[in-house]
């Protein structure tokens, strides 16, 4: 089996992650609280917004795939296109933050973020597509595809810790905003000042993490050039490989539940707990259990199959939200929130792992069952479920705003029935997503096992039969 050259060129092709996740982590964690907060837009404009950008996504993402897919330069077909994305998106990180001055009780700044919010999701596309696609280009070996994956998660947690832990953290010396919490006492709140900053710093560092994978890794293809696919093809794609299918839908239901801890976090403890700032505490413990899940994988296998690590990733991501729920209600302890954010935070790191080579398998299936490759196609759909995970979330939590009649002026000391509504959000409904998805996954997905080495042996000897076909021709 074809593996890549180096061990360096993995480090370096994971330090790319490092930027992505610093500018998913403003996106997926912050952006709801700056819309609702700072900018003070109607939560029913955001609940239409969401789905319109995900219906976008829809035919923007598997479009780029194609493109990435047919991409031949000398630097590759993925990095060129991993630059270009990074430095676009973060153009549009920092403006997406950034209001020029727009009146914010106008109907422009509202035509502003609906711009911007768009061109978030179809930049990070240019770049996030290309960079998970390089992972079946490096090998067929399945113990090296997870390599791969987990040093690339690794330096994703990276990023994403940076964003969560840093920014609850900096909001105290960089905010000038405080507010009365529901105990009396004066604490810093997210200001437009705190936003902006935090959001450019940001976004250099994803232009600074990206070059630094592109520039350092050197791409290693498999195939040569693939067959020309229209958008037909790409929807036969999906509607062929009945695997992608099944992946697509436990992926973003457990995907959701992740998102939720992250997107509902920061009203939770502004609301629920009276001070924004301790979610950095919260963050540095998940960013723990984030390092400590890269290890399940690994030592999983040395025990038992991929399968039955994934399900235990999943159940131990469920087992922690419950414990939170029971630490934060029951009885009433930061410290028990904390701790079992932990818990969650290993299961979900293991989780997303091995969902990266999930994918990477069906992409294999996808060859065997349709006769070609569409690394990048496949692979696009991770950034689709992601997208539409975030969705998941946001409806929910702005629908939850809206009934419960939150008022983002009023910080800790909001009523009961939004505080309930928070603590719904917070610490019941991600458990019942991972416990939805791991059953999902138990029941369709077949690609373990017997069946899957076969997939592997089928593609490994095409593979071998092309490259003895082109030394003959040559």
């Amino acid at each position: 089996m074809g593996k890549a050259k180096k061990f360096i060129d993995k480090i370096w092709y994971g330090t790319g992650a490092i930027g992505l996740d610093l500018s998913y982590g403003m996106f997926y964690s912050f952006l709801n609280k700056y819309l609702t907060d700072v900018l003070k837009l109607k939560a029913n404009f955001l609940l239409i917004l969401t789905p319109i950008a995900r219906i976008w996504d829809g035919v923007n993402d598997p479009m780029m795939g194609t493109i990435v897919d047919n991409t031949h330069t000398r630097m590759g077909k993925y990095r060129p296109w991993i630059l270009r994305g990074a430095l676009m998106n973060a153009v549009v990180l920092a403006l997406l933050f950034n209001n020029p001055g727009i009146p914010t009780n106008g109907p422009w700044i509202y035509v502003y973020i609906a711009v911007l919010y768009i061109g978030w999701g179809m930049t990070n596309t240019l770049a996030d597509i290309p960079y998970w696609s390089m992972v079946p280009s490096f090998t067929t070996d399945p113990k090296e595809r997870s390599l791969i994956a987990t040093i690339a998660r690794t330096f994703s947690g990276l990023g994403q810790g940076i964003i969560t832990i840093g920014a609850p953290l900096a909001m105290k010396y960089i905010s000038v905003t405080e507010a009365v919490n529901d105990k009396g006492e004066l604490v810093k709140a997210w200001d437009t000042r705190s936003f902006s900053v935090i959001s450019l710093c940001a976004a250099a560092g994803l232009i600074f993490f990206a070059c630094l994978s592109v520039f350092k890794t050197k791409e290693t293809v498999f195939t040569e050039a693939k067959e020309k696919f229209s958008f037909k093809k790409i929807v036969n794609i999906a509607k062929n490989n009945d695997q992608l299918r099944v992946f697509m839908l436990f992926a973003m239901l457990s995907n959701a539940g992740f998102y939720m801890i992250s997107g509902v976090g920061v009203y939770f403890f502004d609301v629920c707990v009276g001070d924004a700032s301790r979610q950095g505490l919260f963050n540095t413990f998940g960013a723990a259990g984030s390092i400590l899940g890269l290890l399940v994988i690994p030592i999983g296998l040395k025990f038992t199959t991929r399968r039955r690590t994934y399900q235990f990733s999943l159940g131990l991501a469920a087992f922690g939200f419950l414990g939170m729920l029971l630490g934060a209600k029951a009885f009433d302890s930061l410290l028990m929130l904390n701790v079992f954010n932990l818990l969650a935070q290993i299961g979900t790191a293991a989780m997303f792992v091995s969902q990266t080579v999930f994918l990477a398998d069906i992409v294999d299936y996808g060859e065997v069952k349709m006769g070609f490759r569409a690394e990048s196609v496949t692979f696009s759909m991770k950034g689709f479920l992601q997208k539409m995970a975030y969705t998941l979330q946001t409806i929910i939590l702005y629908a939850g705003m809206m009934i419960s009649g939150y008022d983002e002026s009023l910080h800790g000391a909001n009523s009961a029935g939004v505080k309930a509504s928070f603590d719904l959000m917070m610490l019941v409904i991600p458990a019942v997503l991972m416990i939805v998805s791991l059953l999902i996954f138990t029941t369709r997905f077949r690609l373990h096992g017997k069946y899957m080495e076969e997939i592997t042996a089928k593609v490994q000897a095409a593979r071998e039969s092309r490259l003895a076909e082109a030394g003959e021709e040559a």
